[in-house]
C-alpha cells in the first residue's frame, strides 16, 4: 500500500521543463538589467531591483570578445543560452549555461530585431 501511494505521488509530481537553446542578442544596458532577444521576441533574464533568473552566474563573460559597449561597460553581444522559459510572461525561469558567439551570427540572422 505504501509503495502504491509513493508511486502515485511520484506520478503526480510535475516534470520540470527541459532546457531549450535560445540564441540572439544578449543585452545588459544598465546594472542588473538583462534581456535576450531571439527569433521569438524579447525574454527577461533580470530587472534592476526586481526579478533575477536563477543561474545568472551561468551567463558567459560577454566582455571578453564580441561585446558592443553602449553605456560605459554595459551593452550587448550575441549569445546562445540553455534556459527554461515562461512563454506567457516572456521570462527566463532558469539559466543553465551560455556561450558568447560571434556578432556576425546575430547580424546575419534577418529574423532577429536589431539590438
Amino acid at each position: 500500500m505504501i509503495a502504491l501511494v509513493l508511486a502515485l505521488a511520484a506520478a503526480a509530481s510535475p516534470i520540470p521543463p527541459a532546457p531549450e537553446k535560445r540564441c540572439g542578442w544578449l543585452s545588459n544596458p544598465t546594472p542588473a538589467n538583462y534581456w535576450l532577444r531571439d527569433r521569438e521576441g524579447e525574454w527577461t533574464l533580470g530587472e534592476q531591483g526586481g526579478y533575477q533568473a536563477p543561474g545568472m552566474d551561468e551567463l558567459p563573460d560577454m566582455t571578453a570578445k564580441g561585446w558592443v559597449a553602449t553605456n560605459g561597460s554595459y551593452g550587448y553581444g550575441c549569445a546562445c543560452l540553455s534556459v527554461t522559459t515562461d512563454k506567457r510572461t516572456k521570462q527566463v525561469t532558469r539559466i543553465f549555461s551560455g556561450q558568447s558567439v560571434p556578432l556576425k551570427q546575430c547580424r546575419a540572422d534577418r529574423r532577429l530585431a536589431k539590438p
